[in-house]
């Protein structure tokens, strides 16, 4: 009994030391940008161990030490490597604060380095901090605006950088997010029959983002939208319909846009080789959910990135909401942009033979009409009287 209780104990304590052991190693990561120069250079040193602090996870060590080298070394080659190194502390520490301070420190060395291949590194991380701090379509979409904005910035100003697919790929991802939050939108209000808000901001969202994974069933929601509300707008739902066949050939719903084509005495679109292509290509490259996705789902506080495409162009604008079908558009005025040029009249003109289109001035009342005469009189009367009233007073003081 007793030889069963030490054996216990003992492995008990093994699986402590071997957990501990464990999680050290495990909390120990490797530093993606170290210097690789084999030198006993006092900032080289002071550049290791506070990378060995790094990678241990003691970052307010790592972040004093790195700050003690570019006070005391100004003219080291190693400075740009230890800024860089501030901001990657922050990022692994993580936390709003962590984050927010990171974001800073990846802004300051992009500007102070901006020709550097770190640079397109760190733009990449501060597209990354807002990537991992997204909300799910159906809340907030701050960070994934801001996600957005700062990935597009990564693929502008560093277009030939070997970060740039990967760019790439990140805002798909966040495209999908983005395209998800304006579906859900037009579908309620598709369901509550409010088809005119409906089918505005399906036309958005399939305008702005075709790479989205549901934009067949969106386009058909649009046309069926158009459709319900009456046959002027035929020709708008004749046209999605014929987008969703040209665009989208191998969609569920594509058999039955042609059906409605037929139905409306439209042509049907031949399907374009491109587009069937990459649709063909995102099939076979699906990233299948697993068996307890959609349970764990619920819980998980980021959003669902898998059904994202995998190839095509993101797009470089901001999403701007397609104008209602409601709001009438204005004519252009008519001779605009006509060219205008002056000539000298000779002879008599229009001013001349034709009468004045002015408004007509009031006419003015004649000199010895009753009026004026009136009129006249009751200017004149008080100076006709005031000289009498003067003659009264000075009677009075004579006396």
């Amino acid at each position: 009994m007793k030889l069963r209780r030490d054996l216990l104990t003992y492995g008990v304590v093994v699986t402590l030391i071997a957990t501990l052991s464990a999680s050290c190693s495990f909390r120990r990561k490797k530093y993606e940008n170290p210097i690789t120069k084999d030198t006993q250079q006092p900032d080289k040193v002071l550049f290791d161990k506070a990378i060995k602090d790094v990678e241990r996870g003691r970052y307010e060590i790592a972040r004093l030490t790195l700050n003690t080298l570019m006070n005391t070394y100004d003219q080291s080659e190693y400075l740009a490597k230890a800024k860089l190194a501030i901001a990657d502390s922050w990022y692994r520490e993580g936390g709003s604060h962590g984050l927010a301070q990171a974001e800073a420190e990846y802004k300051d060395f992009i500007l102070f380095y901006p020709t550097m291949e770190e640079a397109a590194e760190a733009q990449e991380k501060v597209c990354k901090i807002h990537v991992n701090q997204m909300e799910k379509p159906d809340r907030d979409n701050t960070h994934a605006m801001r996600a957005e904005e700062e990935c597009r910035q990564l693929l502008t100003q560093f277009p030939n950088s070997k970060f740039a697919p990967s760019g790439q790929q990140l805002l798909r991802n966040i495209q999908e997010v983005l395209a998800e939050s304006e579906y859900r939108v037009g579908s309620f209000y598709f369901g509550k029959g409010v088809y005119y808000s409906a089918a505005s901001r399906l036309q958005g969202l399939t305008d702005h983002f075709p790479l989205y994974s549901k934009a067949d069933e969106a386009l058909w929601r649009q046309g069926d939208a158009y459709s319900r509300l009456g046959p002027k707008l035929r020709d708008r739902s004749a046209a999605a319909f014929a987008k969703l066949v040209r665009e989208y050939p191998l969609s569920s719903y594509a058999d039955a846009a042609k059906r409605r084509l037929r139905a409306m005495e439209q042509p049907i679109p031949e399907p374009d080789p491109v587009a069937l292509a990459r649709q063909q290509y995102e099939i076979a490259n699906r990233t299948k959910a697993g068996m307890t996705s959609h349970f764990w789902g619920v819980f998980r506080k980021g959003p669902d990135m898998k059904p994202a495409a995998k190839s095509g162009a993101p797009q470089m604008e901001s999403l701007r909401p397609a104008t209602p079908v409601t709001v009438p558009v204005s004519a252009p005025a008519s001779g605009a942009g006509a060219d205008l040029t002056a000539t000298t009249i000779a002879g008599p003109s229009a001013l001349d033979t034709q009468p004045d289109a002015r408004p007509q001035q009031p006419p003015q009342a004649q000199a010895g009409s009753p009026d004026q005469s009136q009129a006249d009189s009751q200017n004149t009367q008080p100076q006709q009287t005031q000289p009498d009233s003067n003659n009264k007073k000075n009677k009075k003081k004579k006396k």
